[in-house]
């Protein structure tokens, strides 16, 4: 009988195990609400699908107003808001800071790119015009910080 027990043990823990794995190895999902006259923001979705993101998107003629819901402050403001795994994450945001995020898990409402910089994620341009920009995180109060910095 112990024989049994132990073998069933052996087989439960193997499973939790393998469920980790998987679980970890999920890609994220991010939801993206976009205005339906931007399409700057498709190709930031395309950036995020490369880095291995699963994305869904809807339009909202009335994305002020979403902003104001998830409580993206109005300077930290830009074409495109979504969510993943409970942070806000506005505008051009590079794939390596979400994932830098999603892996430190700080105590912040979200990250930012404010405005549309040339060079950003989804503003690449034929030039090759880069603007230097700043990721900035954005706490419940409204307080950004810089998060990152992309030269």
């Amino acid at each position: 009988m112990k024989r049994i027990s132990f073998w069933a043990a052996v087989v439960v823990g193997a499973a939790a195990i393998c469920a980790q794995v998987v679980f970890a190895q999920a890609p994220p999902a991010i939801s993206v609400l976009r205005d339906p006259g931007c399409g700057c923001c498709l190709n930031w979705v395309a950036h995020l699908q490369k880095a291995g993101f699963k994305v869904t998107i809807a339009e909202s003629p009335e994305m002020q107003a979403v902003k104001n819901r998830r409580g993206v402050p109005p300077a930290a403001r830009s074409c495109h808001t979504g969510v993943v795994d409970g942070y806000v994450i506005e505008g051009h945001v590079p794939a390596a800071d979400i994932q830098r995020l999603l892996k430190e898990r700080p105590a912040i409402v979200g990250l930012a790119v404010p405005g549309m910089p040339a060079g950003s994620p989804g503003m690449e341009v034929s030039s090759g015009h880069v603007q230097p920009y700043d990721v900035v995180a954005f706490d419940k109060s409204g307080k950004t910080t810089v998060f990152s910095s992309h030269k």
